[in-house]
């Protein structure tokens, strides 16, 4: 059985130096920032080899299962968190809160290594220092920890190569899922006119495609994906049906009740 290791606070920091990594194959029940701070080895996510080297960083959720092979010593930060809902009452609008969910709902981010430009290496690792910094009350430095997420979140996402949009990539199902997450709350720019234009492909072309390489169709799978988001708001009992419609740009509360009852 995969050793879960559960975590209650909201948020956890650990700061770490080794030669060999102590951990089984294991799950969580929150997510992770996992910074390579300086070293080499190999990181296994759901059997899957990945080589890391100093200045990457992982996301690693729930669901995954994962365990380090240490090569050359190294240092390891981790910023831990469990419920991004909590969060949100900080500053709704905060386009960090969108780019952290949309990474963490977005599997394919889990599966590597997020490499960065020399700038946006520097602001991460600067970011990471700062987290370290807080680590020692984190009661009294739970918001001032979470602005430093939200950033490191936002250097995420513009780092991500399958949401770049190039000529060789256009055609790639990847591409379009990412897509989807990140402007789910736009549902102008999820019809397929905005969507074949931003792949180079016809409209009437985008579906068919995802239809046949994804078992389902591109109508579903966005009514199903935001679905899902919004059941999450509503568990978290932080939100009022007024406050969804207005997130996620649909006409009214009977809207967001339409979705809900599909």
């Amino acid at each position: 059985m995969i050793k879960r290791y559960k975590q209650f606070q909201p948020l956890s920091i650990s700061d770490f130096e080794v030669t060999a990594w102590a951990h089984p194959v294991h799950k969580h029940n929150h997510y992770e920032f996992i910074y390579i701070k300086h070293g080499s080895g190999c990181h296994f996510v759901n059997s899957s080899a990945i080589d890391y080297a100093g200045g990457e960083v992982f996301l690693i959720g729930p669901e995954d299962e994962h365990y380090f092979e240490v090569t050359e010593r190294t240092r390891f930060v981790y910023l831990k968190f469990t419920d991004l809902y909590h969060y949100q009452e900080i500053d709704r609008d905060n386009p960090g809160i969108r780019h952290l969910e949309y990474l963490v709902k977005s599997r394919e981010t889990h599966a590597t290594a997020f490499i960065f430009e020399a700038t946006d290496q520097l602001i991460v690792n600067s970011l990471f220092d700062v987290v370290i910094s807080l680590k020692s009350d984190l009661l009294k430095n739970e918001q001032l920890i979470w602005m430093q997420a939200l950033s490191i979140a936002h250097i995420l996402q513009r780092n991500m190569p399958e949401i770049k949009s190039t000529q060789s990539f256009s055609r790639d199902l990847q591409a379009i899922f990412c897509y989807i997450h990140k402007y789910i709350y736009q549902p102008e720019m999820l019809k397929a006119t905005a969507m074949a234009k931003q792949f180079n492909l016809t409209r009437d072309y985008i579906g068919p495609y995802f239809k046949r390489n994804t078992g389902v169709t591109l109508r579903e799978y966005i009514k199903t994906y935001r679905g899902n988001l919004i059941k999450e708001r509503l568990a978290s009992e932080r939100f009022s049906l007024k406050q969804i419609a207005a997130e996620f740009g649909l006409t009214d509360e009977s809207h967001v009740s339409k979705i809900l009852k599909s």
